[in-house]
């Protein structure tokens, strides 16, 4: 990758999932991001587990990886052949702190200008997200002043119903003839 290649924000933005109601990357996500192999990144951050306590990084239960894999559709097995592809060790999962810790493990200039550019799209999904919220307190606001509107404006139309019919009695004409 040179200096001039950037990943398209769409590329990561679809490497980022939800779990245990925190957005996280995975290692080999990751890994293929930095152009490292996912060993590699595993053997850095393990060798400075210290760096990434449970808040930065957490390993993947059994069960969130199958919900994960079926969200992302992975393959297990290619042409149905036993032990070809899928993951054999448990998946790091490294939220925005531990995207961020990585770069001081991972010293190659890729990851280093990478991990800045996810920085980056975390920074503005989180931006994102808190205008969404803003938007839906708005929305909430205008609906409790709306709601009861209805019977009100039902009002309205049966004056103006009765109105109507009070112009259909026929009237004797007043004035000149």
């Amino acid at each position: 990758m040179s200096k001039q290649t950037i990943i398209p924000e769409e590329v990561i933005m679809s490497k980022i999932y939800e779990v245990r109601d925190q957005k996280i990357m995975l290692d080999r996500d990751l890994a293929t991001l930095y152009q490292v192999e996912t060993k590699q990144l595993k053997r850095q951050v393990r060798r400075n587990i210290e760096r990434f306590p449970e808040d930065f990084m957490f390993e993947l239960t059994q069960e969130e990886f199958d919900d994960l894999r079926s969200q992302i559709g992975t393959s297990n097995q290619p042409n149905g052949n036993p032990g070809w592809g899928g993951t054999r060790y448990t998946q790091m999962a490294f939220t925005e702190q531990g995207v961020s810790m990585l770069s001081s493990v991972l010293n190659s200039k890729t990851a280093i200008r990478i991990n800045i550019h996810i920085i980056r799209i975390f920074t503005r999904m989180r931006e994102m997200l808190l205008t969404q919220k803003d938007l839906l307190l708005e929305m909430e606001e205008i609906r409790k002043k709306v709601s009861g509107q209805d019977e009100k404006i039902a009002l309205v139309f049966s004056y103006l119903k009765q109105f109507i019919k009070e112009k259909e009695i026929p009237r004797k004409k007043i004035g000149f003839k």
